[in-house]
């Protein structure tokens, strides 16, 4: 074992000289699965952690949902041409558009949660943790004594720690409610429709409609909330740790102590760290 060890560690010097990319994983991970580590030297590594998929999903995401609020909060209150109370002859076709607009970035939505979907299975490490294991949640609770100034044994993260992943597959879920119950209200008027009988089976689950736009309007409110404090978590960890969290939602890179980046990507590929050998010298 440890001559085979030695083999495996010499054929990555020579194919990784002069301290390019290499690649590091348990045996038997899929290539695509595999986090690409670069030395920097001095101590330090950059982990190409958001993939191309991950990042233009984050940014269709952001875009979709301040569009979708801005013209939601529109379309429950016109506070700019307001609806007249007397029915009559549109003097303008401005609420027209901000449905319209509101429509069609729902579907974009409703794609771009798709699209995320499925890259939780084929991206790399980073993609997505398994919420289903014990490290999991006790990394979730030291995370959140952490962020309460409580005494903590919170390990070094990469990527997303487990408390900020569970927030995403929150906002998954809500994204979830929102697409369904937004659907539900634009195939209401048309329920006899395929697209209607699609969507019917909500009233079985919620009730009646009111309750429906209700569970919607709620939901929306929620995700903002989240989308505030994701903003400022961003901020803090990218001044606290200067570890590029701002710069590799662009980039896809984020850079480490040697060490940590050593310790976490071992426990996560569930490898003895000593045989991470992209990450020793």
């Amino acid at each position: 074992m440890a001559y085979e060890l030695e083999a495996r560690e010499r054929a990555h010097r020579r194919a990784d000289e002069g301290g390019e990319r290499r690649r590091v994983a348990a045996p038997g991970v899929p290539e695509h699965r595999r986090p690409v580590v670069q030395d920097l030297g001095d101590g330090y590594v950059r982990v190409y952690v958001w993939e191309l998929p991950v990042r233009v999903w984050h940014w269709i995401n952001a875009f979709s949902i301040f569009t979708l609020f801005a013209t939601g909060v529109y379309i429950g209150n016109p506070f700019v041409f307001p609806v007249p109370l007397i029915p009559g002859e549109a003097a303008n076709f401005f609420m027209g558009w901000v449905r319209i607009v509101h429509f069609i970035t729902g579907f974009v939505f409703a794609v771009a949660w798709v699209g995320r979907l499925y890259w939780l299975i084929w991206g790399n490490r980073y993609a997505a943790e398994n919420p289903f294991t014990k490290e999991f949640w006790s990394g979730m609770w030291e995370t959140l004594k952490f962020y309460l100034f409580l005494p903590n044994r919170k390990r070094h993260y990469v990527g997303h720690n487990p408390l900020a992943m569970f927030s995403y597959y929150a906002l998954g879920v809500m994204s979830l409610i929102m697409v369904l119950t937004g659907f539900f209200m634009l195939f209401e008027p048309q329920l006899d429709t395929t697209w209607g009988k699609l969507v019917s089976w909500q009233f079985k689950v919620f009730g009646d409609a009111f309750t429906i736009r209700s569970i919607h309007h709620v939901v929306a409110w929620l995700i903002m909330i989240f989308v505030m404090v994701h903003v400022y978590m961003a901020i803090r960890d990218d001044f606290m740790e200067r570890s590029g969290t701002l710069s590799s939602i662009f980039t896809g890179w984020k850079t480490a102590p040697k060490e940590a980046v050593a310790e976490e990507l071992g426990r996560k590929l569930d490898v003895p760290v000593e045989t991470s050998e992209a990450l020793r010298n």
